[in-house]
């Protein structure tokens, strides 16, 4: 009866067909027609391959960055702001793209601009590159992926949206799942915009400052023809207070949960003794 209920009642992401029209159909929900709603998203991973199909994937390298440093360093020291802006830019089409190499780009900005100013460009271009993809996937694909998923992803779209920023900022905070999977999971589940937008911008920031601390002193590092430990982010000193961090995300939906649990089974016992039941 739920996954009835579900399924048709008003503004549903899971509504049926007679809410909107299938991927194929002539227009949307909201009247536009679906080539409309699938631009976007193709705009992107037509960028994404042609990245890979100029071969452009080579230059996001720690060896680019040795090769270019003395350049680089010059540029943003003779223009600061046009610098920053672009360093924003290419790091939201990055991660709009779902280009690999989030990690050498974070370090880059902490060796160019130093930790904050650094790690600030690098959330704040993660956010916006994030969202973009966000709102791509939802509006092309959202309501198609949910309807073909049938019972399994209504039963997890009824939790994740119920507890969304909880369950973000977690996944956030604790960089086990790629980034780019929880920039497309929480478009199919129908979470809010506004609740996407801040959980990743308050999430990210822990794991980009570790990276842009990196990137600050990597100077030492090609001079001496070294590479940067990009697995500073595992060591257990750096790992295990960010695994804190999610679990602190997730208290209110445990809470929530006991909560709810414990009224469950308190209104079952009261009606067993209303009832002259043991």
């Amino acid at each position: 009866m739920a996954n009835h209920d579900a399924q048709h009642r008003p503004g549903s992401p899971f509504a049926g067909p007679s809410s909107g029209t299938g991927a194929a159909g002539a227009a949307g929900p909201d009247g536009r027609p679906a080539w409309r709603r699938f631009l976007p998203l193709a705009v992107l991973l037509a960028g994404l391959a042609a990245f890979f199909a100029l071969g452009l994937d080579r230059y996001v390298s720690f060896r680019t960055l040795s090769e270019n440093r003395e350049a680089l360093v010059t540029f943003v020291t003779e223009h600061a702001v046009a610098a920053s802006m672009t360093f924003l830019v290419v790091y939201a089409v990055a991660t709009a793209l779902s280009i690999p190499g989030g990690a050498v780009l974070t370090v880059t900005g902490g060796f160019l601009f130093g930790i904050l100013w650094g790690a600030g460009l690098a959330i704040a271009g993660a956010t916006l590159g994030a969202t973009a993809v966000f709102l791509a996937a939802r509006t092309a694909l959202g309501d198609v992926l949910r309807r073909k998923a049938g019972p399994w992803m209504q039963r997890m779209e009824v939790g994740f949206r119920r507890d969304a920023a909880s369950y973000l900022l977690t996944l956030r905070l604790i960089p086990v799942v790629p980034f780019w999977l929880v920039n497309l999971v929480p478009a199919f589940f129908g979470v809010p915009l506004r609740t996407f937008f801040w959980t990743t911008l308050v999430g990210i920031v822990p794991g980009t400052v570790v990276f842009a601390a990196v990137g600050n002193g990597l100077g030492a590092t090609l001079e001496a023809g070294g590479r940067p430990d990009l697995g500073v982010l595992f060591r257990p000193e750096v790992f295990l207070p960010l695994v804190g961090l999610g679990l602190l995300a997730l208290l209110p939906t445990v809470w929530k949960r006991l909560r709810a649990r414990r009224g469950l089974d308190g209104t079952d016992a009261g009606t067993d003794a209303r009832a002259g039941r043991p």
